[in-house]
């Protein structure tokens, strides 16, 4: 009787332990912090490497792209504030708005060399003036890369015949070869044809100002020569300031300057620009000529 009552009384205190154990585990720790009970259990999952990884290019979202560079916007016409006369002056369209005491400068027979070209350029920058290089064709094909050269420094164009001979002598079709030929080849090579006339020797006949005009071409000669094509009897070291005195002795407001590429002239031009300015000229754009008074 002892043994059963023993065995009743031992299972009963089991049970009851038993019974507390459940109840407590699923009760709080009150002991526990606040960040404690707030932990998120580790994942099993992994991650790759490569997404932790700053994207390449390729995967960039569209926000994070570069925009494609936009083109660049076309450059602002020149205000046409001259015109040339039948004197082949340059002179103001407004003469009581317009500056009248400027030169318009040009060199003919190009393109030659880079030993003769970039000392003209090099100086037109320094003083930030624009000039005409008129071009003879065979010399274009012969160098297109120096032609090149001329519009990529921003200095206009001009054609000056295909093999600079005497357009007077000739009729109508030869003078449209020359001239028309000087129009393909420039177009073909900077993609603009000239929008300037110099026939060689200043020599013309009705056929070539017509066939000029025919090509959206504003015929000119010249109306102050620096005679720098003409100093065989100079000694070379003389000839860059008669150049200077030559262009000097004619100067006047709007003043049509015609020079060469060639090595004296490339010498006198930063000595005949600064005196120019002393005197207070300044350089016409040929862009702002119009072309059509």
């Amino acid at each position: 009787m002892n043994r059963r009552l023993i065995s009743i009384c031992t299972s009963l205190l089991l049970l009851s332990a038993l019974v507390s154990a459940c109840g407590g585990a699923s009760k709080p720790n009150a002991s526990a912090s606040p960040e404690a009970s707030a932990i998120v259990p580790e994942t099993t999952a992994t991650v790759s490497p490569s997404a932790l990884s700053e994207p390449s290019p390729s995967e960039s979202t569209p926000a994070e792209s570069t925009p494609p560079t936009s083109a660049e916007p076309e450059p602002t016409p020149v205000e046409k504030a001259y015109r040339m006369n039948k004197n082949y002056f340059i002179v103001p369209i407004d003469k009581e708005t317009t500056n009248n005491k400027v030169v318009l400068l040009t060199f003919d027979d190009g393109p030659k060399s880079p030993e003769t070209l970039d000392p003209l350029l090099d100086t037109l920058d320094k003083h930030q003036a624009k000039a005409i290089f008129f071009v003879n064709g065979y010399r274009v094909k012969a160098n297109p890369e120096l032609l090149k050269k001329i519009d990529e420094r921003g200095q206009p164009i001009g054609n000056h015949s295909w093999d600079h001979i005497d357009l007077k002598k000739e009729k109508a079709p030869k003078i449209k070869e020359q001239i028309e030929g000087v129009q393909e080849i420039v177009k073909e090579t900077i993609g603009k044809a000239p929008v300037y006339f110099r026939p060689p020797f200043g020599a013309s006949n009705d056929s070539v100002r017509q066939i000029a005009k025919d090509n959206g071409l504003l015929f000119m000669t010249w109306s102050n020569g620096s005679l720098d094509w003409d100093m065989n009897k100079l000694a070379e070291d003389k000839r860059p300031q008669t150049v200077i005195d030559n262009v000097l002795e004619q100067l006047h407001p709007g003043s049509n300057i015609l020079m060469h590429e060639l090595p004296w002239t490339a010498k006198a031009l930063d000595e005949l620009l600064t005196q120019l300015e002393d005197k207070g000229y300044s350089f016409v754009d040929p862009n702002a000529i119009d072309i059509e008074l």
